[in-house]
């Protein structure tokens, strides 16, 4: 019996990112590496069938791009189909979780955003979640007007002190048959419970979660980091106005945005919440939901948060998403029970995806400006080998298409400043790639907080129409 119980707890551990790479990994990681640079430096012949290998998937990577756009055709941006529970039952009831750090000068904006959620109040419960050493959080939450419904809840101290530990401390303790997350910046749809809610209630009970589309709105004409802004915004319309839709068309798994993902709570509570040592909880999440034989879905009600910022702000918020995506590719990559050949190529069409492209991104620049450099030195036209050509163009293509299309359906535009402009911005994700490798080595578990700042009153849409967008829904 003890030794059952150990064997269920070395198995718990490996499904968690508390360990960041087994003996196993760590050894076939280091033999993988050191095979390629040695093909690549050594061996002319095993360089080429590296080379050929990386095209093939990145050539992979721009058909599967172009096949979201196919399967995207005819989405609509908002549901108009009526939302309403079922009359011979009442809605279900519904919790909010917020887990804040160092949030005080924002808290009154998300208490009064939270506030104009249209739900029964009857049928709401919210918890703001803070820690024990943020004084003046918990002092402005307590001194703050709040709805009925909305309480103060204090997460004790201990390890790791990240915004997933705190939700799984709300999550014990919550009432709700439903669940959703809300970051500090968040400007909710009003209706998006009650769309989330009617979705629930008309689908089978195999739908364990809905993700809604989180969308990028600068209202500070005089914005400080417009080019790191505007493809800020076009990356995140891409992954929630195309590609998820599509993925959830498929039935495919994908990885959750960090918030306005919604719950089934007894799901939820059977997989054990969010692995609060992975820093990316919300990618993890969404294959934990799969595994366990649930599917997940998308709603059409937004979220709007503003961008970042500057690169000061964006380079450590970038570095926590790729080490949170290296986290979750050792974790998925361990054990193989649920997963199945759909799930797999979901996983590297999306982490695995996102990760080799940031890490490649840059070494592609370096190798197109070293030839061309090259080229004209010696005083001839830079020459390109005609695969490699197409390999590269087609991939930069496909993921312009991508962003255009996302742009277009979230109500604004991705023209051909940006599309020149993203060149730059991609070298960019190849330094965040750096950081997250090196983080992941010696501080694989620290949370790097991204600060907020209370929004102006509506000055200027970063996706144009987006506010116009909302008013009519």
């Amino acid at each position: 019996m003890q030794r059952g119980t150990f064997a269920r707890a070395d198995s718990d551990a490996l499904k968690s990112a508390r360990i960041t790479l087994t003996t196993r990994q760590a050894f076939g990681l280091t033999l993988i590496l050191t095979g390629v640079l040695a093909a690549a430096t050594i061996a002319p012949l095993s360089g080429s069938v590296v080379l050929l290998s990386l095209q093939i998937g990145f050539m992979s990577l721009a058909a599967w791009r172009l096949f979201l756009l196919w399967n995207s055709r005819g989405q609509h941006v908002l549901d108009t189909t009526p939302i309403g529970a079922d009359p011979s039952s009442p809605w279900p009831r519904y919790t909010i979780v917020s887990a804040l750090y160092q949030e005080a000068a924002v808290l009154p904006q998300l208490i009064e955003r939270l506030s104009d959620i249209d739900y029964p109040r009857d049928r709401l419960e919210g918890f703001l979640v803070l820690e024990t050493d943020d004084a003046a959080t918990i002092r402005a939450a307590l001194d703050l007007p709040r709805p009925d419904w909305l309480q103060v809840l204090i997460a004790p101290p201990g390890a790791p002190k990240t915004k997933p530990r705190a939700l799984n401390y709300a999550l014990a303790r919550c009432s709700g048959d439903l669940i959703t997350i809300y970051d500090a910046e968040d400007d909710p749809d009003p209706l998006q419970l009650r769309e989330a809610a009617t979705r629930f209630i008309h689908a089978g009970e195999n739908l364990a979660c809905l993700q809604a589309p989180l969308r990028i709105r600068c209202r500070n004409k005089a914005s400080a980091s417009p080019f790191l802004d505007r493809q800020f915004a076009a990356e995140y319309a891409a992954l929630f106005e195309v590609t998820l839709p599509a993925m959830s068309r498929m039935g495919l798994p994908f990885p959750l945005g960090g918030t306005s993902n919604h719950f089934r709570v007894p799901v939820l509570r059977a997989l054990g919440g969010w692995d609060a040592w992975n820093v990316t909880e919300d990618a993890d999440l969404g294959f934990r939901i799969w595994r366990a034989g649930y599917r997940l879905g998308v709603i059409s009600r937004p979220t709007y948060e503003p961008p970042p910022g500057p690169l000061s702000l964006w380079l450590p918020q970038r570095t926590r998403w790729l080490k949170g995506y290296l986290q979750t590719l050792a974790v998925h990559t361990r054990y193989t029970e649920g997963m199945g050949w759909r799930g797999w190529a979901a996983l590297a069409a999306t982490v695995g995806a996102g990760v080799a492209s940031a890490a490649i991104h840059a070494i592609c620049a370096a190798w197109v400006f070293s030839v061309a450099l090259t080229s004209i030195v010696a005083g001839r036209l830079p020459h390109f080998s005609p695969q490699g050509s197409i390999v590269l163009v087609s991939g930069v293509i496909a993921a312009w298409l991508l962003k255009h299309r996302g742009a277009r359906q979230a109500g604004g535009s991705y023209g051909l400043a940006d599309m020149l402009a993203s060149l730059a911005y991609w070298c960019l994700l190849s330094l965040a790639f750096a950081h997250a490798a090196i983080r992941l080595i010696f501080e694989p578990h620290y949370w790097d907080k991204t600060p907020h700042q209370v929004e102006p009153e509506p000055d200027i849409a970063l996706i144009d129409g987006a506010d116009a967008g909302r008013a009519a829904a």
